[in-house]
């Protein structure tokens, strides 16, 4: 709908919906945050469980393995909630970045060809690499554990 047809209030009802749309942005990120934050969480339990199982001798047990195999399942959700938080985010930024059409200023936009310029590494990009260090750890513990 363009300004002709919506009528007087076009302008300050685009600016509001941009302000709460941003705004929900925003929260995206914080949950992605607080995802990762309990996914690194419970990575790190499983580890330490792995840790006490060795110490307390039970590395020829099946324990280690099964603990490694859900953790390894556990990193792979963990990165379908990172490709799903980076696609909502996409969208809605896609959607600022359309809005920002009708604004004086494109800050949004503007923010990502400078980024673009200087060689960005997207957050989703880091966070999938930390998910793969976890199953290589959990690889080298299933690897290292003494078969029966």
């Amino acid at each position: 709908m363009n300004e002709k047809n919506y009528g007087e209030k076009f302008k300050e009802h685009l600016l509001e919906q941009y302000k709460l749309f941003v705004e929900m942005a925003d929260r995206v990120s914080s949950r992605r945050i607080h995802t990762n934050m309990f996914y690194i969480s419970l990575v790190s339990g499983l580890i330490t469980v792995i840790s006490v199982s060795r110490e307390v001798g039970l590395s020829d047990s099946t324990i280690i393995p099964a603990i490694s195999v859900l953790g390894i399942i556990v990193c792979i959700l963990w990165c379908i909630h990172i490709n799903s938080y980076r696609k909502l985010n996409s969208a809605k930024f896609e959607v600022i970045h359309k809005i920002e059409q009708y604004l004086p200023y494109s800050c949004y936009h503007e923010e990502w060809k400078i980024l673009e310029k200087n060689r960005y590494v997207l957050l989703s990009k880091i966070e999938q690499f930390v998910t793969t260090i976890f199953v290589i750890i959990f690889l080298i513990a299933v690897c290292s554990t003494k078969h029966v």
